[in-house]
C-alpha cells in the first residue's frame, strides 16, 4: 500500500469516527422555538407586562413630570433609539396598555408642532424617573399646593 492510499484510508476513518462522536451530541441539543419548523408561521403572543405597574405618586407642583411607574434599568435611549417609545408612542400606547406621550412632547421651543417628538422632549429620562416609596434621604419640609392635592 503506497502512502497516498494509507493517508486517504486514515482520513476516511477519522472522518467517520468523528460523525459518530459528533452526533450523540447532536441529539442532546434543543431548539428553544420546541418542535415548530422554522419557516413556520408564528404568532407572536401579546406583550407581556414583566413587571406591574405601581400606583402613581402624586405630584407635588403644577407641571411636575409624571413619575415612571416601572422599573427603566437597560432602556436604551440614544440618538438613533428610545426604548421608552416602543410603548408610549402614539402608535403603540394602546397595544401596549400604557400612557401615550404628551403632545406637548411634539413642540419646538416656539410652540411649533412637529410631526415627531421634539428633539428637546426626546430623551425621556432627563425629566421623568422611576418612582419608589423610600424615605427620603434628606430631610424636607416641602409642602405641596393645595390645589394639586386637594385638602
Amino acid at each position: 500500500m503506497n502512502m497516498r492510499n494509507a493517508l486517504g484510508l486514515a482520513l476516511l476513518y477519522g472522518a467517520a469516527l468523528f460523525t459518530m462522536g459528533s452526533s450523540s451530541v447532536v441529539a442532546e441539543v434543543q431548539s428553544l422555538r420546541g418542535i415548530q419548523d422554522i419557516n413556520a408561521d408564528s404568532n407572536p403572543a401579546a406583550i407581556q407586562h414583566w413587571q406591574e405597574d405601581k400606583e402613581p405618586i402624586q405630584r407635588d407642583y403644577v407641571q411636575q413630570p409624571p413619575l415612571v411607574p416601572h422599573a427603566i434599568e437597560g432602556y436604551k435611549v440614544n440618538l438613533k433609539f428610545n426604548k421608552c417609545l416602543t410603548c408610549h408612542s402614539w402608535a403603540n400606547y394602546k397595544k401596549a396598555r400604557a400612557t401615550k406621550i404628551s403632545q406637548t412632547h411634539f413642540e419646538d421651543r416656539e410652540g411649533e408642532v412637529l410631526a415627531n417628538v421634539s428633539a428637546r422632549r426626546y430623551f425621556c429620562t432627563q425629566c421623568h424617573v422611576p418612582q419608589i416609596d423610600a424615605s427620603p434621604l434628606v430631610e424636607n419640609e416641602f409642602q405641596p399646593v393645595q390645589a394639586i392635592t386637594g385638602q
